[in-house]
């Protein structure tokens, strides 16, 4: 495919794909790769401006897409197309017998002269650039070197002692960073197996994929989590030894759920695009005889991997917070960022000597392991004090027996306060009602208690196509709805 591809991308660094998580999509980012070319997964489910952006910005000339999927999804490409189709339409057998050969018989150097690679190429060359979720902004381009995720490469590789017995799920779509690298890159690394499915809401699909294939590694975000324990079997994920949730807080009631049903915890990770993305994650317990080392906490993200420093210091000063004190967390490490495309300014703002700023609030406990209190931009300052959004959700969620994602809490400005919670959400009046009075009995502190007239209901709470939520249109709605200030 790479070969048949040359022609068509001739003089570009950079090539677009609009293409699932699936076979087709994976051999298309290698056929990029071994060009010498950088592939960029666009974002399918962005706007039509924001797909228009990260076009631009990365300059794309073409973009490699299927027919049967852009009807499906029904975009404009904001590029000339190339359908895979056309690409390995009908392959002879002489073409065929040719690539086995090759393949088998040629060193990679020679291989990649003849798919038009113009330089042998290094560790530090440009790999890929992946667009941050925008779930609080504008997608920012994330370049990513060779060496930036072969190096988390090798730290999952390390931490789970994957082999090629193991058996991946691939289901986070390639503009994911953690389906970039843990589903894409990983398995080809280690020489394992990956079974893809291009829509990650298909839970009966997911579960048929898994037994079929006895699949022993599944990554996935908590939401969709939540769409397997409704729409597969306990039975269906029998073979997994690993199920990792991602890309957004892991509710401990969500995890005992999943456990419940299917007989194996989830375990939180931690991780940003700008670090390829995997920065800390829990691990199972390592026992020997007269041994234990503990691998997970529940309630925390993990230990750093390996070749990961976290500083975790005061979001103002930058001083480090005693143990157990919460601050913003820091990260240095060989899988960070090389920087934002076209954006050197924004790229100084989060690097500070050397360090990436998460803009993730956390603590580490005497034991290493780290606690994400939430995102910087997720807490209100209401009179003073910083008030955390995400614990506000927690206690919402448990006051109404709920597991999956079902409050969302927001600030808005306030003349008084300077800004005041405003909670979104899908449930029934009557539902409502009997939480908000629960509410008023927790031991919550005043301040961190939303006002009864600040929920706002909505039918579908808005989400990206990476299973996050989007954050950004959340805090639109919110001041659409409870307005800017009283």
């Amino acid at each position: 495919m790479a070969r048949r591809l040359r022609k068509t991308w001739e003089g570009q660094e950079m090539v677009g794909l609009y293409l699932p998580p699936s076979v087709g999509g994976a051999l298309a980012n290698l056929a990029a790769l071994l060009s010498g070319k950088v592939p960029v997964n666009l974002n399918y489910t962005l706007s039509a401006g924001g797909q228009t952006s990260c076009s631009k910005q990365c300059g794309l000339k073409t973009v490699l897409t299927s027919r049967k999927f852009l009807e499906k999804v029904k975009l404009t490409v904001p590029a000339k197309v190339v359908f895979l189709e056309d690409v390995i339409a009908a392959p002879r057998v002489v073409e065929k017998l040719l690539a086995a050969f090759l393949a088998h018989a040629v060193p990679v150097r020679i291989l990649e002269r003849g798919l038009g690679r113009k330089h042998p190429g290094s560790l530090d060359d440009l790999a890929t650039v992946i667009f941050s979720s925008g779930s609080t902004g504008d997608p920012k381009g994330v370049m990513l070197s060779h060496f930036n995720i072969m190096s988390n490469v090798e730290q999952l590789e390390q931490l789970f002692a994957v082999d090629s017995r193991d058996r991946f799920l691939g289901i986070l779509p390639f503009f994911h960073s953690f389906g970039f690298t843990g589903t894409f890159c990983l398995p080809l690394v280690v020489g394992t197996g990956t079974a893809y499915h291009p829509n990650p809401l298909d839970a009966p699909g997911i579960g048929q994929l898994v037994r079929k294939h006895a699949l022993t590694f599944m990554v996935a975000t908590p939401t969709f989590l939540q769409i397997f324990i409704r729409g597969c079997e306990p039975e269906d994920f029998g073979s997994l030894r690993f199920v990792v949730a991602g890309a957004e807080k892991l509710p401990e009631r969500l995890a005992v759920a999943f456990e419940d049903r299917f007989g194996i915890r989830p375990l939180e990770g931690y991780g940003c695009t700008e670090c390829a993305p995997a920065v800390a994650i829990n691990t199972r317990d390592f026992r020997a005889a007269g041994f234990r080392q503990v691998g997970s906490k529940r309630g925390h993200i993990g230990h750093p991997l390996p070749g990961m420093s976290v500083r975790i210091v005061d979001e103002t000063t930058y001083d480090p917070r005693p143990l157990g004190d919460p601050g913003l967390m820091l990260v240095r490490g060989p899988n960070v960022m090389t920087g934002y495309l076209g954006r050197e300014e924004q790229t100084g703002q989060v690097m500070r000597d050397g360090w990436y700023i998460t803009g993730d609030m956390a603590s580490m406990d005497e034991d290493g392991f780290l606690k994400i209190e939430g995102r910087l931009s997720r807490f209100s300052k209401i009179g003073g004090e910083m008030v955390p959004h995400v614990r506000v959700e927690d206690a919402l969620h448990e006051l109404a027996g709920k597991t999956g994602q079902t409050f969302v809490v927001t600030g808005v400005p306030d003349a008084k306060k300077g800004e005041r919670l405003v909670v979104l959400h899908p449930l029934p009046e009557a539902e409502l009602k009997a939480c908000i009075e629960k509410l008023s009995t927790t031991d919550l502190p005043n301040l961190w208690k939303p006002r009864a007239d600040a929920f706002f209901h909505q039918e579908q709470l808005p989400y990206l196509g990476s299973g996050k939520l989007d954050l950004k249109a959340v805090g639109e709605v919110a001041r659409q709805l409870a307005g800017g200030s009283e």
